[in-house]
């Protein structure tokens, strides 16, 4: 096996492991062959509705892979989501992987994939990262065309008496399009439409793409679609897709993207990546048909909430798990040397030097994220992943510091060695003594609690803000999301995910701060309030030097400089 020293990327030791046919992988997990509609040697779908049932059978317990606040240095949780449930395998576990499927804009942008790293990945990598089965185009193809029938409606009459200015459904892309967020449309005469102000948002944060990842099965798919409000009449009441009449060809639009997709890790452990909402302005989870799917397949089932706890684990918890009973069985934080020095105040490119009182004043970070978990009823596993340059001294301190905090912890060193092999030994064996825990799972807040005051409750009981002060725009949401009978649904925030706080350079673990929500989007077939705070975006930029300028593809037909 390659070290973790070696000078390879991900694509070259991707492209050098030797998949398995995916029926094979498929009878691994159990699934029957008239459960799969393939799509190429290396991917599939799964009905659902055509899986064994196994009478007597436990749904599978799951762990929740999360971690510290991300820094440019890279944290890696997809890598220990996928090295961990290898490990387990390895330990003669059951296991089903279950990942959200990436984004073009992070792809394109400077994030990079989601399907791990080094010997701990998902595959066909290249497939994954790209268009995959079509998924998250069936999704723009749904949203965009909601849109374009909400102004056909308003052009052909406007019989449900739709009022252009409070039109709240944008058209979406999966590309980093900053020029898209504001524009204006319809303009060119009296036949191109009725000219007014509009913009585009991110695929990933659609609630189309909610609604798909919290959906249970077709039947919902189409009760949420039908759900979702699109804007408000003259006299301000809400305007639904089931008013339009539209539920049903949207859901044709998404009949086949809504079954799971089975691929397979380097060592061979099944995966479904299905889904994909951002954390920072979404809630950050894979679908709960692909979760659901995987607790009947297996025993185990590791899966990842996006970016920090402060945010994907928290909705996990919040938003997910409330409705879909897929409470996590344990919870592993994933933080790295490099990070927390980084959080300690060392910059990206000092990062190599061995720094313990950077360390210390860094893990408040992590610490602020394990006393989080805490608060749901569950003692997280702290996963120290490794990277080449952490010094022996800095790994023992952080060992200790846990140690001396009454956490379970264990350096993983699973870019370099895969949970294949031994390097995801004791963090499998860490977690499975977590399983077998005491905890006692509880939601953050109530739902009967107002709107507002489930804000206050996650910005001070997570993100340790003193307050939280809401704009005009927002406190005229607030009266909206009252009237219309909302306010017990429960809250989605969009917040940068480098702070906890919504200014994206106050690192480690702020205090005393003042959370800014400048507005509220409700998403009623979702089932959520989404609260923006800050300067966060619902249509990311490209960066000065995206990953796009590394990309080609060679004479026959391979990926060249993804990741």
């Amino acid at each position: 096996m390659t070290s973790i020293h070696a000078p390879v990327s991900d694509l070259d030791i991707a492209r050098a492991a030797r998949m398995r046919p995916i029926e094979d992988i498929a009878a691994t997990a159990g699934i029957p062959a008239e459960a799969l509609e393939l799509y190429g040697r290396y991917k599939a779908k799964i009905d659902p509705a055509r899986l064994p049932r196994v009478p007597g059978k436990a749904p599978a317990r799951v762990v929740l892979v999360s971690a510290m606040s991300p820094t440019p240095a890279g944290e890696g949780k997809s890598t220990c989501t996928v090295g961990l449930a290898d490990s387990l395998a390895r330990a003669g576990q059951r296991v089903m992987v279950a990942l959200r499927e990436p984004s073009l804009g992070p792809v394109m942008g400077m994030k990079g994939g989601a399907t791990g790293g080094g010997y701990s990945q998902v595959l066909p990598m290249e497939d994954i990262n790209l268009h995959f089965t079509g998924d998250f185009h069936a999704i723009t193809s749904a949203n965009n065309t909601l849109m374009a029938l909400v102004d056909n409606s308003i052009y052909q009459g406007n019989p449900l008496n739709i009022d252009p200015r409070r039109i709240t459904f944008k058209r979406v892309l999966d590309v980093n399009d900053r020029a898209l967020r504001e524009v204006v449309i319809g303009l060119g005469g009296p036949a191109q439409g009725i000219p007014r102000q509009d913009g585009f948002d991110i695929t990933v944060a659609s609630e189309v793409m909610a609604v798909f990842c919290l959906a249970t099965d077709l039947a919902d798919l189409k009760r949420r679609l039908a759900a979702m409000t699109v804007g408000y009449t003259y006299d301000r009441k809400p305007v639904t897709v089931a008013d339009l009449g539209v539920e049903g060809a949207l859901a044709l639009l998404l009949k086949d993207a809504i079954k799971p997709n089975l691929v397979q890790t380097i060592a061979g452990t099944p995966a479904l990546v299905h889904g994909g909402p951002f954390a920072n302005i979404a809630h950050g989870c894979n679908s709960v048909i692909a979760t659901r799917t995987a607790r009947e397949m297996a025993d185990v089932v590791v899966t990842e909430a996006g970016f920090g706890a402060d945010l994907g684990a928290e909705k996990f918890m919040d938003i997910k798990a409330r409705s879909a009973d897929v409470a996590p069985d344990a919870v592993v934080l994933v933080a790295t040397i490099r990070a927390l020095k980084m959080h300690g105040g060392v910059a990206k490119d000092d990062l190599r030097a061995p720094n313990v009182p950077a360390l210390e004043r860094g893990v408040v970070n992590l610490q602020r994220h394990v006393t989080n978990v805490l608060k749901f009823g569950i003692t997280p596993v702290v996963a120290i992943n490794k990277f080449a340059t952490d010094s022996d001294e800095e790994l023992a301190w952080l060992l200790q510091w846990c140690a001396g905090k009454g956490i379970s912890a264990a350096v993983a060193d699973i870019w370099g060695e895969g949970g294949g092999g031994p390097g995801g030994d004791e963090l499998a064996a860490k977690v499975l003594e977590a399983l077998e825990a005491p905890r006692s799972f509880r939601h953050l807040y109530p739902l009967d609690l107002p709107v507002d005051q489930k804000i206050r409750t996650v910005a001070q009981e997570i993100y340790g803000a003193c307050d939280v002060e809401f704009a005009p725009a927002a406190l005229r949401r607030l009266a909206e999301i009252r009237a219309n009978g909302w306010d017990r649904l429960p809250v989605c925030m969009a917040k940068t995910q480098y702070s906890f706080s919504d200014d994206a350079t106050l690192l480690g673990a702020p205090e005393g701060f003042t959370l800014h929500v400048r507005d509220l989007m409700p998403k009623t077939g979702a089932g959520f309030i989404v609260a923006l705070t800050g300067a966060v975006m619902t249509m990311p930029g490209l960066p000065r030097e995206p990953g796009a300028l590394r990309m080609d593809v060679d004479d026959d037909g391979g990926a060249v400089g993804l990741f």
